[in-house]
């Protein structure tokens, strides 16, 4: 219900305040937060010192503002990712261990690829992909692996908003591109994120056969490995997939990672600046 004269609930503005802060953000001086979350100064502190009240926001001496422990506390205690983590792990580390290169693990949500886990190794080429953090589907190799093994509805829905970005695949090159990597079981994609870096990335399915994340490494352009590389993932991506059967067998819980993470009715599909 909105009950403000912009007619935003409060919900919406309290949504607007949390996603405000940027990824690696500490502490956000008060006027910097209000601007982000587009409310006037005197409601942003309204809602900041009611927020801070249960520890979801911490407010320092000087009128910054932080994302609270309590809000981190139950996010990471709820969260549906968690069994999803947990299961892929020990094999992120046997990944990590034998290629010597960043592990990433990725569900889709939405038209995005969310990033729920990384490791990474002092050395190791640049790696974009943080923890929590999105990137579209199209500009990524675990995106590739997801969408690929999505049904053909929820492909085309995708591609009919694709924006057309230069420097990126097309939405023509996008269609081949997950035809090419249903056929062979792997997705690689080549200096697009980072001109000097590549993603490769195996899908993950559960008890059912659906994809339900992909797990992926980042290495040097110039890495020659791939046919070590792929089967190390795909035996990787098979015991993640055991461990997840195993846990949906005995968790009812687990009804998220049984149900398609994209959706026909999500927002248009976003280009990648």
């Amino acid at each position: 219900m909105a009950n403000s004269p912009s007619g935003d609930s409060v919900v919406d503005r309290i949504v607007r305040v949390f996603a405000s802060f940027p990824t690696g953000s500490g502490w956000l001086p008060l006027a910097e937060l209000a601007r982000r979350a587009n409310l006037p100064q005197a409601t942003a502190f309204r809602l900041v010192r009611q927020l801070a009240r249960h520890g979801l926001l911490e407010i320092s001496c000087e009128g910054s503002v932080r994302v609270g422990l309590r809000l981190w506390e139950v996010a990471t205690r709820n969260s549906p990712t968690v069994a999803l983590r947990d299961a892929a792990l020990p094999f992120m580390e046997d990944v990590q261990q034998i290629l010597n290169q960043n592990v990433n693990l990725a569900i889709l949500e939405g038209w995005d690829v969310l990033f729920v886990e990384r490791l990474s190794r002092r050395g190791s080429v640049e790696n974009r992909a943080n923890v929590a953090g999105r990137m579209p589907v199209h500009v990524s190799s675990a995106g590739l692996a997801l969408m690929s093994y999505q049904p053909k509805n929820i492909q085309a829905d995708y591609l009919s908003e694709l924006e057309e970005t230069p420097g990126y695949p097309s939405s023509e090159q996008f269609r081949g591109l997950l035809a090419e990597v249903a056929l062979r079981g792997y997705a690689q994609l080549a200096g697009v994120v980072d001109p000097c870096t590549q993603g490769i990335a195996v899908p993950v399915a559960d008890c059912s056969g659906r994809t339900v994340a992909a797990l992926g490494v980042v290495v040097p352009l110039t890495e020659l490995r791939l046919q070590s590389i792929v089967p190390v993932l795909q035996t990787a991506a098979r015991g993640v997939g055991r461990q997840l059967s195993d846990a949906q067998r005995n968790d009812p819980s687990m009804e998220w990672i049984r149900r398609n993470r994209a959706s026909p009715a999500m927002p248009a599909v976003r280009s990648y600046q």
